[in-house]
């Protein structure tokens, strides 16, 4: 049984102590494995396999804190229609997932091609309809005794920011493939106390991003390298570190939620105690354990069929 095997197996036999709000996208998606990525040119190209399955950063932070035992909220945005009734009735069943949905009129929807090398292209469908909503002041309320609160791309998520900042709570914020200059992103990169995206957008050595990120006050600013592993900048006590972990080597089914995973394990480790070496540990070896599932999860496999 190897480290994370083992530790999400204790988790789910016993609850941790602290909760973590998870606000953001859940969605229900096709997934469709092509050799390579379509040429913006007209053609025809054949699939090598597809399914549905569960999507959203989100869903895949809140499944994988599930998975360690590690008490979850998740709000987010679901419609009334069969898609959302199905992604609803699926993420109900998980173990140690509280989840708290805002009818949003219409379920988001992915069209996600992927190639071998773990390349994708998100083409949306629908999204939900996201406006202001007494309902919001559920999550606010949540936010008052969470242990950490995770804020993902959304607008919801973007205008409750003041309210989580006020919580005095820590905020995790996951920028994906940020550019450095998008201005949607920037109410997230003030408000953050942990920052993870991944390099595909910032072009060359992300450690210069990085350290701006810590000089405008988080205390933790991580980016993924896929195959590299990930690079870490850490400030405690006056002093900035450099940490890396190195990736955990697998054959990938399908590479759908590994940075949500990795994340996930990162915050799970450093709520139990965890050093920042420790918990970069955690997060590449859950990552590892997405990387050889067709789901956004493991605990996905026997829910979504």
């Amino acid at each position: 049984m190897g480290p994370i095997v083992a530790m999400v197996a204790a988790g789910r036999e016993q609850r941790v102590s602290g909760r973590v709000v998870v606000s953001g996208p859940a969605s229900w998606n096709r997934i469709v494995h092509v050799e390579h990525l379509p040429a913006p040119v007209p053609h025809m190209q054949f699939a090598l396999a597809d399914h549905e399955t569960v999507g959203g950063t989100s869903a895949g932070k809140a499944l994988g804190l599930a998975a360690f035992g590690r008490p979850v909220t998740l709000f987010t945005l679901i419609g009334s229609d069969p898609d959302g009734e199905r992604l609803r009735g699926i993420l109900d069943r998980v173990d140690g997932l509280d989840l708290d949905v805002v009818d949003g009129a219409r379920t988001e929807r992915h069209l996600n091609l992927m190639t071998p090398l773990g390349e994708r292209v998100s083409i949306y469908l629908s999204t939900p309809d996201d406006r202001d909503s007494p309902e919001d002041d559920r999550l606010t309320a949540a936010m008052e005794d969470a242990a950490a609160i995770v804020l993902d791309l959304s607008e919801r998520s973007r205008r409750l920011i003041p309210d989580a900042r006020a919580s005095g709570r820590p905020i995790w914020i996951d920028l994906h493939d940020y550019d450095g200059t998008s201005e949607f992103h920037r109410p997230f990169l003030d408000a953050a106390d942990a920052v993870f995206l991944n390099a595909d957008r910032l072009g060359g050595d992300p450690l210069p991003f990085l350290r701006r990120v810590i000089d405008d006050g988080a205390r933790l600013a991580v980016c993924t390298l896929g195959a590299e592993g990930a690079v870490a900048l850490a400030s405690e006590d006056g002093a900035v570190t450099e940490h890396r972990v190195d990736a955990v080597p697998v054959d990938v089914r399908d590479a759908n939620g590994a940075g949500d995973a990795f994340m996930s394990g990162v915050l799970h480790a450093m709520l139990g105690g965890a050093d920042v070496d420790a918990a970069l540990e955690v997060g590449a070896q859950h990552a590892a354990s997405v990387l050889v599932t067709r789901h956004l999860h493991p605990t996905l496999e026997p829910l979504v069929g």
